[in-house]
């Protein structure tokens, strides 16, 4: 009989030659359990996903919930639906108050897409600028903001009238004029391996892009919902982007996104052309309500409380003269290493042990950390002797 390995080799698209070929059979907490009852650590939360575990019980609840009532009836904006509704509400209530208006899409690459076009529209220009090794998804617009041109070359033409700075440098911020629509740029860069950008350059951009009248597109499809310690990782530097992208730890690993800003930035899609911007699944009901009942989790279990101590827990079991770096904000850190080699022994050793860490599309030298907040100090050492015992034989 065939096995499901071979079928996901022969049936289903390969996005590398080298997968993981692990095979999950549930997932609880922090573990992912593969069919023989092997027990992994989640220490990549699913790709900052599953930033209150997996399978919550509050989660599950809310899901069931909704399964009683409704599933998709019709096309995002056209019906009152309640999960919508609800968890646009709660979302604008912990967001400074400039934010008024929620659009819901299926990923943070749609969150991106759609940003772009509100931004284009609402300025009347054409300019888009990103940054250096950035990743914003790999829909045809959001690849053209790729900062990485081994990742765009194959796939061109792409998007005209996208230009780069270097992240976290003030000098290159004079590119931004304007001509220039919005700068979209992530908090912290994440596939570039997690570079957290100085307050002085988030600021000096900010009052950048109030000079130039350039929009302020903060890409938080990593960072947030409480990965960085704080909700929004915006606010560790006291400014407010115009726009506001959200995906991956908004759904509770339910699949969701979201673009978020004024309402008169946002109402550009409603005419000229009417449905400027439409989407059949976005928002949909089972996924509002478990992201309703995920916000509701990290608030009332005080997720975000505990994330300094947990990340400074790892710092110190982690710090090692064969470990070149350790960089990161809150539970988004990565381990550089010296070579692709190095991370690749390590993360097949600790997969092995029962740890599963990850690397960066950008930056292949360094090792992914970022685990589900819930966490306990007990497992943070468990895993740490793990990926140390690696460190120390590969490295």
């Amino acid at each position: 009989m065939i096995s499901n390995r071979e079928l996901f080799l022969q049936n289903t698209a390969q996005t590398s030659s080298s997968p993981r070929l692990i095979e999950v059979e549930r997932a609880e907490g922090i573990y992912l359990y593969g069919i023989n009852g092997e027990s992994y650590m989640d220490l990549v939360s699913g790709f900052n996903v599953s930033n209150i575990g997996h399978r919550h019980p509050k989660v599950l609840d809310a899901i069931q919930q909704q399964l009683d009532k409704y599933l998709h009836v019709t096309v995002y904006g056209e019906f009152v639906q309640a999960p919508q509704v609800y968890f646009a509400s709660e979302l604008l209530t912990i967001l400074p108050r400039t934010f008024e208006s929620v659009y819901f899409t299926n990923s943070g690459a749609e969150a991106v897409e759609g940003s772009m076009k509100i931004a284009k529209k609402f300025t009347g220009r054409r300019q888009i600028i990103a940054a250096e090794n950035a990743y914003h998804g790999s829909t045809q617009g959001a690849l053209s903001l790729i900062g990485n041109e081994d990742y765009r070359t194959a796939y061109a033409p792409l998007l005209p009238e996208i230009d780069f700075i270097r992240f976290n440098d003030q000098a290159s911020l004079e590119k931004i004029t304007s001509d220039t629509a919005a700068v979209i740029i992530e908090a912290v860069q994440g596939e570039a391996g997690v570079r957290v950008p100085d307050v002085a350059y988030i600021r000096a951009l900010r009052e950048k892009c109030d000079e130039t009248g350039a929009l302020l597109v903060f890409d938080e499809i990593q960072t947030g919902f409480g990965r960085t310690g704080k909700m929004f990782a915006f606010e560790h530097f006291d400014i407010v982007p115009d726009i506001l992208m959200l995906a991956k730890g908004i759904g509770g690993g339910m699949p969701l996104g979201a673009f978020i800003a004024r309402k008169e930035i946002m109402d550009v899609i409603k005419d000229n052309p009417m449905l400027g911007h439409i989407t059949t699944f976005g928002g949909h009901p089972l996924s509002c309500a478990a992201a309703r009942a995920s916000l509701k989790v990290i608030q009332e279990e005080q997720l975000l409380a505990d994330v300094p101590a947990k990340a400074a827990r790892f710092r110190e079991l982690l710090a090692s003269p064969k470990v070149k770096e350790i960089r990161g904000l809150g539970l988004m850190m990565c381990l550089q290493l010296e070579s692709f080699d190095q991370v690749c022994s390590v993360s097949s050793y600790c997969a092995n042990q029962g740890v599963m860490i990850d690397w960066y599309l950008h930056c292949e030298t360094a090792l992914r950390i970022a685990p589900p907040l819930t966490i306990s100090f007990q497992e943070i050492e468990d895993a740490c002797k793990i990926i140390r015992t690696a460190i120390e034989k590969f490295c």
